[in-house]
């Protein structure tokens, strides 16, 4: 394939339950900054949730990365409250992509359709994402999909019995 690979988003639907279920319990798809799927709730299943809102909530949600049509991830968003009120609320991505997929551009694609679907479909005006400071792929990843750095966020992270330093980047509705 030459250029850019072919990323869409889209919907999880009742027949990708089972593949979010094998991506999870799959080691292979962990990595060393935190686990395959990190932005879906585990106490309640996959089906519970999608019963309920199908993975697509007001204030958070779970799209399916998908390369040529096939998904290879997921993008993940939950609120952030920076006040009182609904509108200074902000919506927080992860993303994970299957170790084959990596490397290619998926996340740059995914993580820039991610922001436009967001501010598309929703009212927030602020949608960021962090990544621990040894992740510089990701930091690369979000810098070429148009976020901001912002700074460090020092130890806020528990992960693997240790505290770790995030990298905090933005997007904003007017960028």
């Amino acid at each position: 394939m030459t250029g850019q690979p072919q990323v869409t988003l889209r919907a999880v639907g009742p027949e990708d339950l089972a593949l979010l279920g094998r991506w999870r319990n799959d080691t292979e798809h962990g990595s060393a900054f935190g686990d395959f799927l990190p932005m879906i709730r585990r106490q309640n299943s996959y089906q519970e949730r999608w019963d309920v809102n199908g993975l697509l909530g007001e204030d958070e949600g779970t799209l399916l990365v998908c390369l040529s049509g096939e998904p290879v991830g997921t993008i993940s968003w939950h609120p952030v409250h920076y006040g009182p009120n609904r509108g200074s609320q902000a919506l927080n991505l992860g993303i994970a992509i299957a170790p084959g997929a990596r490397g290619q551009g998926v996340g740059t694609l995914a993580q820039r359709l991610a922001y436009e679907w967001l501010f598309r479909h929703t009212t927030v005006n602020r949608v960021e994402a962090s990544t621990d400071v040894e992740n510089v792929a990701e930091q690369k990843a979000l810098e070429k999909a148009g976020y901001t750095r912002e700074g460090v966020l020092r130890g806020t992270q528990f992960r693997r019995g240790h505290w770790h330093d995030l990298v905090q980047y933005s997007r904003l509705r007017n960028d």
